[in-house]
């Protein structure tokens, strides 16, 4: 029998006196959009934080396709498949929307000066190279008309697209996405849902943090609710979402 895709297995993080986790266990399913619903402080973003190593639990695991990612550097977990966006978005204000791109793809040309000093040429088509794969990652997210436009001068939607773009930049096979949805125009919504699902028909695996229910029920095959730190309820979208208890935790008993 395979190892599950992604697993977190009873896990536990504190902070203080709070437990941000406790026993959190769950499976994310290869191929699939998964989200992660539950009311605020239910410790959705700590569990982002736990996979993708910017922290260590006090107890439990997390496992990806077999192998253990305890211990191991944020880094060393983008290079093993997993990426993640953050809820301020982290971009390069006073650089383009091409520049953010460039510098989310891995193994890039330049960074051996003796390299790039021994071996112009070479280091100038590598450089080539990388700004056709930026542009056409921008092109798949829809922004490569504002390739030397400044984040800054973005839209906000046009902001929550490049971090996917910087998302897909680094390789990544499973992708946790942290409230992509909020503070979008509908037209912005639009285009980001089908975006989503786009990528899971490229091969992509989503985990998304969401509390727009519309936005859910759109795009997940999966959901888990969490509440104050445990696992409560795994199902689809219209049975966590008819559920009377889970709403009376969640919209206090009003969808």
């Amino acid at each position: 029998m395979s190892a599950p895709y992604l697993q977190a297995a009873g896990l536990e993080v504190a902070f203080g006196g709070l437990r941000a986790l406790r026993d959190c266990s769950f499976v994310v399913d290869q191929g699939r959009i998964t989200c992660l619903v539950g009311p605020n402080g239910a410790g959705k973003t700590t569990i982002f934080n736990a996979i993708t190593g910017f922290l260590k639990p006090q107890q439990g695991s997390v496992s990806f396709k077999g192998r253990i990612l305890d211990g191991m550097k944020p880094q060393a977990i983008v290079h093993a498949g997993i990426a993640r966006s953050f809820q301020n978005l982290r971009l390069f204000q006073d650089l383009t929307a091409l520049d953010n791109v460039l510098v989310a793809l891995p193994d890039m040309a330049g960074e051996e000066p003796l390299g790039a000093l021994f071996r112009p040429l070479h280091a100038h088509r590598a450089t080539g190279r990388r700004r056709v794969d930026a542009l056409e990652i921008l092109e798949h997210v829809g922004l490569v008309e504002k390739s030397r436009e400044f984040v800054r001068n973005l839209s906000y939607g046009e902001q929550k697209l490049l971090t996917i773009a910087r998302l897909l930049a680094t390789g990544a096979e499973l992708l946790l996405l942290d409230e992509p949805a909020s503070g979008l125009s509908h037209g912005a919504l639009e285009a980001l849902m089908a975006l989503l699902r786009r990528l899971q028909t490229e091969g992509k695996t989503l985990l998304v943090v969401e509390h727009n229910t519309r936005v859910v029920q759109k795009i997940a095959d999966d959901v888990l609710f969490l509440h104050q730190g445990h696992l409560m309820a795994r199902g689809t979208p219209e049975q966590i979402i008819s559920d009377p208890a889970l709403a009376e935790i969640y919209f206090g008993g009003a969808i």
